[in-house]
């Protein structure tokens, strides 16, 4: 499953014109789309509103274990699902996040998918796209630049220059600049001030443009960000110094949906790209209910695994956009579960049924997390050519303990046909109709409680460790009237713990708050974890020393 193979792959599909897409597979108006070319298109925000009486389809969230270096294959499974949807009839669409060019240039790589379930035009998506990322970067950087003119010039509200909390962003992973000093050079350049950069997808910009349910409710969101205080400590905010207008102005066409296609030609709409490990990691509202009112079945995906993201999808999105998911799909590999267990990697090729029975609880324990949110699961097993019948046995008697269907998908290899089984599956559940959906907990509980519960029921931690100058900012959000905003844990994605080397399904820990921050914009308040960076540092190899042209001018080494 090399970068190669997936890029050669997608080099030889055979991509239809997006409007005939936007046409045949969703009944749209050709002439309405605002075209990017031949494959990628903008869908008017009109879409929404012409669709308003139509019932929605149903939605289904893609999650996963918690990754490894052997990777789980969420995004090719949500891509492989919604194509094997397809295969069998039914109206499918796959709702996802746009790539950010931090993993693509260092570690993770991209975020299209791999072999024959992808999105394309996959370079395209996981470089510059449409532009959004960029708008979001520009909305976010002008409103700093607009803190530093009234820094500046002395306007009222007058900002106390140390009490300035909105830094800057920018979508390369980079950590010298995690912490910098502005304003060096004299008066003319400023007031020296400590400052920091954050990746444009932890962007409180890039949360805001996610969870906005129109320009209006977007300009309104953007006006509501902190971007310091006074010297007595009176919070100050975007609307005060006449920022939300012109960056809305800019996001104007970033918060159209795009639609892009599958390798198989099914309709794919790509839109917002936050994080799930430092941000809330689930795709734009508008996108997601703009697929509900155009597909029977909307494929959608959370980031990393389900004790982030599909636990910031549940508590944090649906509760915002008012969705109710019919079901979950929880996707592994037999090479993941072995890791979580204890195998070395050079060891994954062969049968190894003690690691994999120790790696299982992780599995385990993320379906049982689901089912308090009251949503049926599936797990699909992403397979390899290597797992063994005694393996895949092992996990299925163990998914059966709870109840929970486990399917083998060959996406990957096969596309859609390969995803028949699993897509079949996964419509018997959401026909059903079993879901109960409901939150982890309610708005009015106090947000050091709202932490603890996630700490408690997601992670099983025996407590959450919030130090005195944290919890009298959580008191004092509440006695301001943001108590009642949801919780956006920042945790590493490789661990239920804050210590990434404990795999598996660890106890026995606590979770250390070591900062709260309020996204008054996005209307959640983020608890900082343990040693989790809004900023990452590429590796001591990033993927960017791959990437380059060939001869013919065409893009290799990105996958």
């Amino acid at each position: 499953m090399s970068s190669s193979i997936n890029l050669e792959i997608a080099s030889r599909a055979s991509l239809r014109l997006i409007k005939e897409v936007a046409q045949d597979k969703l009944g749209l108006d050709p002439d309405s789309l605002e075209l990017y070319g031949k494959h990628k298109a903008k869908l008017p925000l009109s879409t929404l509103d012409s669709l308003r009486d139509k019932p929605d389809g149903k939605l289904i969230l893609v999650t996963a274990i918690s990754p490894t270096k052997a990777g789980e294959g969420k995004t090719t499974t949500s891509i492989g699902l919604t194509d094997g949807l397809n295969h069998i009839g039914a109206k499918a669409i796959v709702a996802i996040r746009e790539p950010s060019l931090g993993p693509c240039f260092g570690m993770k790589g991209g975020a299209c998918g791999g072999g024959y379930a992808q999105v394309a035009p996959m370079t395209d998506i996981n470089l510059h796209f449409t532009g959004d990322f960029h708008a979001i970067t520009a909305g976010h950087n002008l409103l700093a630049a607009m803190v530093s003119n009234h820094l500046h010039w002395g306007h009222k509200p007058q900002i106390d220059p140390r009490r300035v909390t909105w830094g800057r962003v920018l979508d390369v992973n980079d950590r010298s600049l995690r912490n910098i000093v502005t304003g060096l050079g004299g008066k003319a350049n400023g007031y020296a001030r400590e400052g920091r950069f954050d990746i444009t997808a932890a962007s409180e910009v890039m949360a805001i443009l996610c969870l906005a349910s129109d320009l209006k409710d977007l300009e309104r969101r953007l006006g509501n960000i902190k971007v310091g205080r006074t010297a007595d400590k009176d919070m100050i905010f975007s609307k005060d110094i006449k920022a939300e207008g012109a960056m809305t102005a800019l996001l104007k066409e970033a918060f159209q949906p795009n639609l892009v296609q599958t390798l198989e030609n099914n309709p794919a709409l790509i839109h917002g790209g936050p994080f799930g490990n430092i941000a809330h990691g689930c795709n734009s509202i508008v996108a997601t209910k703009m697929a509900l009112k155009l597909a029977d079945y909307v494929v959608t995906e959370a980031g990393f695994g389900a004790d982030l993201g599909a636990e910031k999808f549940f508590n944090i999105k649906c509760r915002q956009a008012g969705l109710k998911p019919a079901c979950a799909v929880v996707v592994a590999t037999i090479k993941a579960l072995k890791l979580h267990g204890g195998a070395k990697e050079v060891s994954l090729g062969h049968e190894d049924l003690v690691a994999l029975k120790q790696g299982l609880p992780n599995l385990l324990r993320h379906l049982e997390n689901i089912k308090k949110f009251g949503v049926p699961t599936v797990v699909a097993i992403n397979q390899f050519t290597h797992d063994t019948l005694a393996e895949l046995e092992l996990v299925e008697r163990s998914c059966q303990e709870l109840g929970v269907r486990m399917v083998l998908s060959s996406h990957w290899a096969q596309g859609g046909k390969g995803a028949a089984k699993l897509a079949e599956t996964v419509k018997q559940v959401v026909d059903a109709g079993a879901s109960k959906f409901s939150p982890l907990y309610s708005d009015d509980l106090p947000l050091a409680e709202k932490m603890r519960i996630v700490a408690r029921e997601i992670y099983r931690a025996d407590d959450v460790e919030i130090p005195q100058t944290a919890q009298t900012r959580l008191t004092e959000l509440e006695k301001h009237g943001y108590g009642h905003f949801p919780v956006c844990m920042a945790k590493t994605q490789y661990s239920f713990s804050t210590n990434p080397s404990l795999k598996g399904a660890p106890t026995g820990f606590t979770v250390p708050v070591r900062e709260v921050r309020l996204a008054m914009g996005a209307e959640f308040i983020v608890a900082i974890t343990g040693d989790i960076m809004t900023m990452p540092g590429l590796p001591r190899v990033p993927a960017a020393e791959a990437i380059g042209l060939d001869d013919d001018g065409h893009i290799v080494g990105l996958f």
